[in-house]
């Protein structure tokens, strides 16, 4: 298994830090979230945000990120966290939504950034039984070591139905393929790379995204003792990857992965 994979660096080339980490509504290593006290919750997001505030990253994709829910403290995870790190501006969507007296219950997939966000969207994928929904959020970002917006995903796929993977793909494509930017697609992807009809090829192929080694065994699950890589960092044709590694932080049942990304020579620079 490789947990860690460093590629050969321009040091001269302006680099933009990405992660993404699915955040297990904040319950860490335990069973469940419900059976955890609100201190704990609190004390495992303090955690996560140490990890993101270690690596230095300007933008990070967060799955399992939750809003005021009564099973995870009945307060907003992706909000403490983003107050946590220097990354001031952040985006949540919901894509399952329970609103009762006094159990409210909402999750879904975020986005945390070091610069302002627009043209945000959330997007909730067809209902999937037995599975509880899932979703994605996708926003523009002007990266100023680039000089020009970049379209990020945050994104949470089906981990039962490779058939429901391929349609909320699809579902994810026909949103995202008209957004003029370059583009960056992160998230748990509860699958591997696969044969030529797999969900991870279908989506890079339409979309045109490439990430690091796609069939080396980067392991970031589950994190106790990883032997699946299902959390995924892409970027479209007009980005170079020029580092990408998972982390040994077990913040999480998923292991982070972090990447330096960088814009290929005469892509967007200097956009006004």
């Amino acid at each position: 298994m490789e947990s860690a994979v460093e590629l050969p660096v321009d040091e001269e080339r302006a680099a933009l830090r990405v992660m993404t980490l699915n955040m297990a509504h904040g319950r860490k290593l335990a069973r469940h979230q419900a059976l955890l006290p609100r201190t704990v919750i609190e004390q495992n997001l303090e955690d996560v945000a140490a990890v993101i505030q270690r690596e230095a990253v300007d933008i990070a994709a967060l799955q399992e990120a939750d809003g005021p829910s009564f099973w995870s403290g009945n307060f907003n995870h992706v909000a403490r966290v983003g107050h946590l790190v220097d990354l001031d501006h952040h985006f949540r969507g919901a894509h399952l939504a329970i609103r009762a007296r006094n159990s409210h219950l909402s999750y879904g997939t975020a986005l945390l950034s070091r610069w302002p966000m627009n043209a945000a969207i959330s997007h909730a994928f067809a209902p999937s039984p037995p599975t509880p929904k899932k979703g994605f959020v996708v926003a523009t970002t002007f990266v100023p070591q680039f000089g020009c917006d970049v379209d990020v995903v945050s994104v949470h796929l089906d981990f039962l139905s490779w058939r429901q993977r391929k349609r909320q793909i699809h579902e994810m494509i026909d949103v995202v393929s008209e957004r003029p930017n370059p583009l960056l697609v992160l998230g748990d992807m509860n699958c591997g790379w696969g044969n030529r009809n797999g969900s991870l090829r279908q989506l890079a192929g339409h979309l045109k995204l490439h990430t690091h080694r796609p069939t080396a065994k980067i392991a970031t699950f589950p994190s106790r003792r990883p032997r699946r890589r299902i959390d995924w960092i892409f970027v479209s044709e007009e980005l170079d990857i020029l580092r990408y590694r998972s982390l040994p932080d077990r913040v999480s049942d998923h292991l982070g992965v972090v990447a330096e990304v960088a814009l290929r020579d005469g892509v967007g620079r200097d956009q006004s």
